[in-house]
């Protein structure tokens, strides 16, 4: 079974190499979107194109973050490319099949095998804390080792699906009728949806690593210009309105301790991450 991991990028230098190795090294395919970064992101997945990188393509920016535009191109190569499974992620993300010692491959395959077509993904996420803020260099796995289980509903990701079956007519084409093609821009990307889905009943663990110290952060969402309609959408929420001197870091003793994945602890899921509890009530999102 060929399970194809479509996955967006811009400026994640910090993360990549480490995101393909491990995608890779659990059977996954990789299909890259970069959005025009201005750091190593694709001189470094350019290493693995015939080593499970499937292609590298590049997607424009004009100064701008619109995140509708990647997910709609997802759905495209979701209906495109040669798979029969899709995950749709960041390079921030460690996807975890539910039992050791079983890829993610052969988990999807054992999906697939027992009637199911979508996954959900719980999510526990990583952060410094004040004892030990930063972690940005290429062992950050190794070093930051605090998180907090986080979920906004049920499911809470959606994010990995079975290919759904093509229609007969003129040849073998997608149907045109919503939601009998695999549609991720309508939930911002967090829930996958089409007809005839059939959830599996336990959720895939998921490793966030959300960012790496207070100047990383900044980077990475203080400046980043947001699209300003997909903000009016009530998309992207705390990364458009957080500032530099908004953000704070938890004590260790708030956060739970990494004890391996299979001791990750989902129980009472924070409804909000740590950094949207210190903006402002009422801060309007900066100017994108």
């Amino acid at each position: 079974m060929h399970v194809i991991a479509l996955l967006a990028t811009y400026n994640e230098e910090r993360f990549i190499t480490g995101c393909l190795e491990h995608l890779i090294g659990q059977g996954l395919s990789v299909y890259l979107i970069d959005n025009e970064s201005s750091d190593r992101t694709v001189e470094l997945a350019t290493a693995y194109e015939g080593r499970g990188l499937l292609g590298i393509e590049t997607m424009p920016r004009d100064g701008v973050y619109r995140w509708s535009s990647i997910l709609r191109r997802k759905e495209e190569l979701a209906a495109s490319l040669d798979g029969d499974w899709y995950v749709h992620l960041d390079a921030d993300e460690i996807r975890l099949a539910p039992r050791a010692g079983v890829t993610l491959a052969d988990a999807f395959a054992d999906v697939d095998a027992q009637g199911y077509n979508v996954v959900n993904f719980a999510e526990f996420t990583f952060i410094p804390t004040l004892e030990e803020p930063d972690h940005d260099r290429p062992d950050f796995q190794e070093t930051m080792r605090w998180y907090y289980p986080y979920k906004t509903g049920t499911p809470h990701g959606l994010k990995a699906w079975k290919r759904p079956p093509v229609k007969a007519g003129r040849g073998l084409r997608w149907p045109k009728r919503s939601c009998d093609k695999a549609e991720l821009a309508w939930s911002g990307g967090h829930r996958i949806r089409f007809r005839g889905m059939r959830m599996y009943p336990e959720s895939f663990p998921m490793r966030h690593y959300l960012f790496l110290s207070i100047p990383h952060a900044i980077e990475k969402y203080v400046e980043r210009q947001y699209d300003s309609g997909e903000i009016r959408s009530g998309w992207h929420q705390w990364r458009a309105r957080i500032t530099p001197d908004a953000l704070r870091l938890p004590a260790a003793s708030e956060l739970r301790e990494y004890e391996g994945d299979s001791r990750l602890d989902p129980s009472d899921p924070r409804m909000e991450h740590y950094v949207a509890q210190w903006i402002q009530p009422g801060q309007a999102p900066r100017p994108g």
